[in-house]
C-alpha cells in the first residue's frame, strides 16, 4: 500500500513540476512585443486543464485507495504533462537561445511519443467509469486493445524517422529515428495511430452509452454527473472548432471568439470535477437539478438573443424606411419587449423540458395538482379513500399499496398508506 501511495503521489508531484517549469520556459520563449495578458491566460489554462486531473484522482486515492479511477485520473495525463516542459524546453535550447541548457535535442525526442500513451489512458476512462470495471467480458477485450495500441503507437512514434509535429514550435527531424525498413513499419504504426484514436474514442464513447441506459439508482446518477460533463465539453469544442473553421485561423478571431476558445480548451476541468462528486457521492442527486436548469435556461437564454436581435434587426429596418435613419428606439423597444417575455417564455420552457425529458415527474406533478382540486371538493369517504391509492399507485408507483382507517373509537381519525 506504502509503496502504491509513493508512486501515485511521485506521479501527481511530476505533473505539477513539468507544468510550472513548461510555463517558465514557455515565458522565456515569449516575444516582447506579445501581450503578456493573453500569455497568463492561456498559461494558467493549460495548466488547470492538465492538473484538475490529477488533482481529483489524489482527492480520490486519498478517500478511496482501493478505487482504480482515481489512479487513472492521476495518470491519464502524464503524457500531455511531459509534451507541455519537452515542447517550450526544446525550443528555448535549440533555438531561442541554443547552447544555454543541455539535452535539447533529447527534449524533442520527449516530445514525441507520450501523446499516445496519454490517449489511451483517457479512453479507458471512458470504457471503466465509475467502478473501474468493464461492461462485460467483450469491453474488457477493448480495453485490453486499448492498452495494447496506446502501447504500440506511443513505441512507433519514438523510433519513426521524419520531422516531429510542427506544434513544437519549430521543424526537426526525430533524433531516435530508425532507418531502413523498420522505420518504415514504425512510420507506419505511427501513422494509423490518430485514425484508430478516433475510432477507440467512438467505441468507448458507444459503451459508456449502453453503460447510461442499462445502469440503475445510484450508478445511474454516478454517471449522469460523468456524462453530462462529457456533453459539456465536447459542445464547446465543437463550437470552438467551427469557429476556427469559420475564421480559418486563430490569429484572425476576434477577441470574443479568442476568449471562448481559451474557455473552450480548459473546459475539460469540468470532467474530473464532475467525476470526482460521482466517485465520493458528495451532493450526487443534485445532478437531475443541474441538467434541468441548464436545458432550461440555456434554452431560455438562445431563444431570448435570438428575438432580441432579430428584433433589433426588423426594427431598425423599419424605422429606416419610416424615418431614413437609424434609432436607438430598437434597442430600447426590443429589450422591453424581451423583459416583458422572460418569465412566460421560462415557464414555457420548464413545462417542454419537463414534458419531454422528465415525464415521470411532470405526469406525477400533474396527478398531485388533479387530486390536490379533488380533495378540496371531495366530501365522500370511500370515493377519497380510492383516490388516495390511485394518487400513490400513479406517483411512487408501490409494488403494492392498501389503505387502513383509525377506528373510529380512537381520538381523532387518520388514513394511512401502508406500502
Amino acid at each position: 500500500m506504502r509503496i502504491r501511495a509513493a508512486l501515485l503521489w511521485t506521479a501527481v508531484a511530476l505533473q505539477m513540476a513539468l507544468v510550472v517549469l513548461g510555463i517558465l520556459f514557455e515565458s522565456l520563449n515569449r516575444s516582447p512585443a506579445s501581450p503578456g495578458l493573453g500569455f497568463a491566460v492561456d498559461a494558467v489554462a493549460g495548466a488547470a486543464s492538465i492538473l484538475t486531473f490529477p488533482a481529483v484522482g489524489a482527492l480520490i486515492f486519498w478517500r478511496r485507495p482501493e478505487h482504480p479511477i482515481g489512479w487513472l485520473f492521476c495518470c491519464v495525463n502524464l503524457g500531455w504533462a511531459i509534451n507541455n516542459f519537452a515542447g517550450p524546453y526544446a525550443k528555448y535550447a535549440l533555438v531561442v537561445n541554443p547552447g544555454a541548457v543541455p539535452a535539447g535535442m533529447l527534449a524533442t525526442w520527449f516530445y514525441s511519443w507520450p501523446g499516445p500513451i496519454s490517449v489511451g489512458l483517457s479512453i479507458l476512462l471512458f470504457l471503466l467509469f465509475p467502478d473501474g470495471r468493464a461492461l462485460s467480458p467483450r469491453w474488457r477485450l477493448v480495453a485490453w486493445l486499448t492498452a495494447g495500441y496506446s502501447v504500440v503507437v506511443a513505441f512507433a512514434a519514438a523510433f519513426a524517422p521524419g520531422r516531429i509535429d510542427d506544434t513544437i514550435g519549430f521543424r526537426v527531424d526525430n533524433p531516435a529515428g530508425v532507418a531502413g525498413p523498420a522505420g518504415d513499419v514504425f512510420a507506419l504504426l505511427a501513422g494509423i495511430g490518430q485514425p484508430l484514436t478516433v475510432v477507440l474514442l467512438v467505441v468507448a464513447l458507444i459503451s459508456l452509452a449502453q453503460r447510461q441506459r442499462r445502469s440503475r439508482g445510484q450508478e445511474r446518477q454516478q454517471l449522469k454527473w460523468f456524462t453530462s460533463s462529457l456533453i459539456l465539453f465536447i459542445v464547446l469544442v465543437g463550437a470552438d472548432t467551427a469557429f476556427y473553421l469559420y475564421y480559418g485561423s486563430q490569429r484572425v478571431m476576434p477577441g470574443w471568439a479568442s476568449t471562448f476558445n481559451d474557455l473552450a480548451i480548459s473546459s475539460d476541468v469540468v470532467i474530473p470535477i464532475a467525476a470526482g462528486i460521482a466517485i465520493l457521492r458528495y451532493r450526487l442527486y443534485e445532478i437531475d437539478i443541474i441538467i434541468n436548469r441548464t436545458l432550461v435556461y440555456g434554452s431560455l437564454s438562445a431563444t431570448l438573443v435570438a428575438l432580441y436581435l432579430g428584433g433589433v434587426i426588423l426594427l431598425q429596418r423599419l424605422l429606416v424606411l419610416l424615418t431614413g435613419e437609424k434609432s436607438t428606439l430598437a434597442v430600447v423597444a426590443s429589450t422591453l419587449v424581451i423583459a416583458a417575455m422572460f418569465n412566460p417564455l421560462r415557464q414555457r420552457i420548464q413545462t417542454f423540458i419537463d414534458r419531454r425529458f422528465y415525464r415521470r415527474k411532470y405526469d406525477a406533478g400533474k396527478t398531485l395538482a388533479s387530486f390536490s382540486s379533488r380533495l378540496r371538493e371531495e366530501t365522500d369517504l370511500d370515493s377519497l379513500s380510492d383516490d388516495v391509492l390511485e394518487v400513490v399507485r400513479e406517483t411512487v408507483q408501490p409494488e403494492h399499496a392498501s389503505l387502513w382507517l383509525r377506528p373510529p373509537a380512537e381520538t381523532g381519525s387518520g388514513i394511512g398508506a401502508q406500502q
